[in-house]
């Protein structure tokens, strides 16, 4: 059973090009399952009913969150449609299984004068300030993912045209253009923050930390829930906020769904919708505040 596993895995990582964050949760639920069918004395998949499958799934469905369950689903699917397709294994027990329905929660955003608020917290006049100031102005005015910031090398910079090619989720390449406001606070922190943080230790990445060394997602979480407790922000605010509102203002201001799905790096359009629903939201909100006879 563990031989068919790892030919699913290999091809997650040579053929659909799946971050290892991605990969390793697949591994584990699948481990899980292993694990869940052989106590069922199944000894290999040709055994494995839809029974089994939605058996292991009731097991692991308590105390375990919606979207949990829903990943775990989708990584039996794939596992399974990725054997029928090779014909390893013929009929496909997990083509009964029935999605979870997950709760409708609409993004977190920040209003444009907290966003601008949060934009102007960090302070110009150190290297990492410059370098805080550029990563906040660079989130919010590309909507980039924090792994995408992260990642982010020399070659994908185009100061002058003012545009990012970001590698996103599958090692897709988009081109997203920068404001001004991010390009100026960008050749600011490549100026005179970059240098004086690498120190001649240089990684190749844009975005380090005080030691010169590549900054981690975690550090990108850490300088942003600062800057928005030192904003006064009580929202808890995370890269993916600044995305949310990213999305939500060009949206408000009339960027089309097309354009805003290729800018977010989104395979599916119904993806993008949700933001739709969230700039809906808004309006029905400012109306009911606003409207004498609301």
């Amino acid at each position: 059973m563990r031989g068919y596993v790892d030919l699913f895995l290999e091809y997650l990582v040579a053929e659909r090009r799946l971050s290892r964050h991605t990969v390793s949760a697949y591994a584990t639920d699948l481990r899980l399952l292993m694990e869940s069918l052989q106590s069922m004395g199944r000894g290999s998949w040709a055994d494995v009913s839809s029974e089994d499958l939605e058996a292991y799934l009731a097991e692991k469905a308590t105390g375990t969150a919606p979207k949990t369950r829903a990943r775990r689903l989708a990584s039996l699917r794939s596992f399974f449609r990725f054997l029928e397709e090779r014909s390893l294994l013929v009929p496909n027990p997990a083509m009964s299984l029935v999605s979870p329905k997950l709760p409708n929660k609409l993004p977190k955003i920040l209003s444009a004068s907290q966003v601008e608020t949060l934009l102007k917290a960090p302070a110009n006049g150190t290297p990492l300030g410059l370098r805080d100031k550029a990563i906040l102005e660079l989130l919010y005015a590309t909507g980039m993912r924090v792994a995408e910031l992260t990642a982010l090398t020399f070659h994908q910079l185009n100061l002058k045209a003012g545009f990012l090619v970001i590698r996103g989720k599958g090692d897709k390449e988009r081109l997203v253009p920068m404001g001004q406001w991010a390009v100026e606070a960008l050749e600011a922190y490549l100026q005179r923050g970059r240098p004086v943080l690498v120190s001649g230790r240089d990684s190749g990445r844009v975005f380090v930390n005080y030691r010169g060394r590549p900054l981690s997602r975690q550090g990108v979480w850490k300088i942003i829930r600062s800057y928005a407790r030192r904003a006064g922000i009580v929202t808890a605010v995370s890269p993916h906020v600044l995305r949310h509102s990213f999305a939500t203002h060009l949206l408000q201001n009339g960027a089309d769904l097309r354009s805003l799905q290729m800018m977010l790096g989104h395979a599916d359009i119904s993806t993008t919708q949700i933001y739709t629903h969230v700039a809906r939201e808004r309006l029905k909100r400012i109306y009911e505040q606003h409207h004498p006879r609301a």
